[in-house]
């Protein structure tokens, strides 16, 4: 019987070997012609697959293939519990929907699982200066075309926006998907005149690629074979993240349409709108901080949401070293203790237990006269919802190979990694799946080379730069905001309060952030508003152009705070 069983195994490993060795030869001698190779399966490489499927001349002339290794059936699959939701979301501004419109993608977004987002109220956590943004402002309409969205940008969970695009990818069969396959090598081939990448797939193929996209992450394989350098650093910052549960707006309050954020020498947070009731919490704090939130009593990272959009920053700071005093003595407060806290901090502030500033206000009778200034206060926190990860910047020195690394090219996360603050980290990879599948098509239709530099070169050329703006003003706002001197804070304050009465500036802003669809935007005289949206770097750079808009701030804000500002900012560096 032991010899037998003997047998058997050597016979099963002699199997197993020849399989290997079978498929070695055929991945080594038969590599699979393919035109375009995208790896990645998040949202940026889904949608890049689901744009070329969607075009006919692309769906006759191209054979593709998505590449990731993760199961996707499971987020093809994805049904949540009723009234939950994914801790991962996203605010799709109206230009990146138009885009998904225009593949045929969004028909397949769960529409009672979109929240549209009509205002945001943003706010300094120190002076409590104020800039407000509304897409029923009468400038703003003045900037929309006819039939375009009323709203600024419709958020929704990413997990939404995939399964959407593996569905529309699905009906439409012009993509191979290999999923739960990893990348095992890139190698360019060797042939004169310039070989293609070769393709190392875990199931053993070989993917001969004229065109390679590298849709995968921060991480990105694809970068690393073309030899393209990044530069950037890890953020001091943590980000937190949370779905949380409320009461409903009363009938005499605007719905939950409003987005608020809050910034804290610590980072910014923001209230997210999901539904009436429920909505989504991006908080960045320091490591420590956001560590000791997590490790605490559902009730306790509730009421430090609540009183981080309310209470002055001198008290915020206090109950933080409350919380990690506890936590460093190894028991953590509990919700009722922090409350006392809490209830003695708003008496020694004067705030009125009627005010929406305090935790004690009731939410279901008529609304004190400041409820809108404030996002509803949190009840409850989804359970297994709660987590958190680092924040970095990072950009690509380019977006194409060329040389050895020839025929690739970059999209999203794999191309750049922004602060979260501003909500466009995803519409920039969809900002960046647009313009290229533009120049893949663009190229079929002149008979030309899609993956030669010539064919994208477009591509870089149009998205770099936009990038690197919106990555530069949201790192300058990190900063300038993180800094408590008593100069700093007036001169971004007044530079707050000034261009929050430039009704024509906001809406130029709002236009430039792509709460416009791309192809609707006005054309002409109108589009020299486009000038005013790099007012939002100007503001990061400490309001320097402040003089420009009112003669008596000027005086005030001019190459003095430039100075102080800049000060600042070679003491950060050193």
């Amino acid at each position: 019987m032991l010899r037998s069983a003997a047998r058997v195994g050597a016979i099963g490993r002699n199997t197993k070997r020849a399989y290997v060795l079978l498929r070695r030869a055929a991945s080594t001698s038969a590599p699979q012609e393919t035109d375009v190779v995208i790896v990645g399966g998040g949202p940026a490489g889904l949608a890049l697959a689901s744009a070329l499927s969607s075009s006919a001349l692309a769906r006759s002339a191209l054979k593709v293939v998505l590449v990731e290794a993760g199961d996707l059936s499971k987020v093809a699959g994805w049904v949540p519990p009723p009234g939950t939701y994914s801790n991962r979301v996203s605010s799709i501004t109206n230009a990146s929907r138009s885009f998904l419109q225009e593949i045929g993608a969004w028909n397949y977004v769960e529409d009672g699982r979109t929240c549209p987002i009509d205002e945001m109220q943003i706010w300094d956590g120190i002076s409590d200066a104020r800039i407000t943004f509304s897409a029923h402002d009468d400038h703003a309409i003045a900037f929309s075309p006819p039939g375009a969205p009323s709203q600024m940008s419709r958020m929704t969970e990413n997990l939404n926006l995939q399964r959407a695009l593996l569905r529309h990818l699905h009906e439409t069969s012009a993509v191979e998907i290999a999923d739960k396959v990893k990348v095992q090598s890139i190698q360019r081939e060797e042939r004169e005149g310039g070989g293609w990448p070769l393709v190392h797939l875990s199931d053993g193929r070989v993917l001969r690629a004229r065109l390679l996209v590298g849709a995968d992450g921060f991480n990105s394989p694809v970068r690393a074979y073309a030899g393209i350098q990044s530069y950037g650093w890890a953020y001091d910052t943590t980000a937190v993240v949370a779905t949380l549960f409320h009461h409903p707006r009363t009938s005499f309050q605007a719905p939950n349409t409003v987005a608020y954020q809050r910034f804290l020498p610590t980072g910014p947070i923001a209230f997210l709108p999901l539904s009436p009731t429920a909505s989504s919490l991006v908080w960045s704090t320091k490591p420590h901080l956001a560590k000791a939130l997590l490790a605490s009593d559902p009730g306790v990272l509730a009421s430090m949401i609540n009183v981080a959009f309310r209470l002055p920053e001198v008290s915020l700071r206090y109950l933080h070293n409350v919380i990690l005093d506890a936590a460093s003595s190894g028991a953590p407060i509990t919700t009722e203790k922090l409350q006392q806290e809490i209830a003695w901090r708003e008496r020694s502030h004067s705030i009125d237990s009627r005010s929406a500033y305090s935790l004690a206000a009731d939410p279901t009778g008529v609304p004190p006269a400041d409820a809108d200034l404030l996002p509803p206060l949190v009840t409850s926190i989804q359970p297994g919802s709660a987590a958190s990860f680092p924040l970095r910047f990072n950009h690509a020195d380019e977006y194409i190979g060329d040389g050895p690394g020839a025929r690739t090219v970059l999209v999203g996360d794999a191309a750049h990694t922004i602060h979260p603050l501003a909500g466009q980290g995803l519409n920039m990879g969809l900002g960046d799946v647009e313009a290229l599948s533009q120049c893949i098509h663009q190229a079929l239709l002149t008979g030309g080379d899609i993956g030669s530099r010539t064919a994208l070169l477009p591509y870089a050329r149009a998205r770099y730069f936009e990038n690197h703006k919106i990555m530069a003003a949201c790192d300058k706002l990190h900063k300038l905001y993180s800094a408590t001197a008593e100069p700093v804070v007036w001169a971004r304050s007044v530079g707050v309060e000034v261009l929050n009465e430039l009704d024509s500036v906001k809406a130029a802003m709002m236009l430039a952030a792509g709460s416009r669809p791309s192809r609707a935007r006005p054309s002409g005289a109108q589009l020299g508003a486009n000038l005013a949206a790099t007012g939002l770097e100007s503001l990061a750079r400490g309001v320097s152009g402040v003089r420009t808009l009112t003669e008596g701030v000027a005086n005030l804000a001019g190459a003095g705070v430039q100075r102080l500002l800049q000060t600042l900012s070679d003491s950060q560096r050193r």
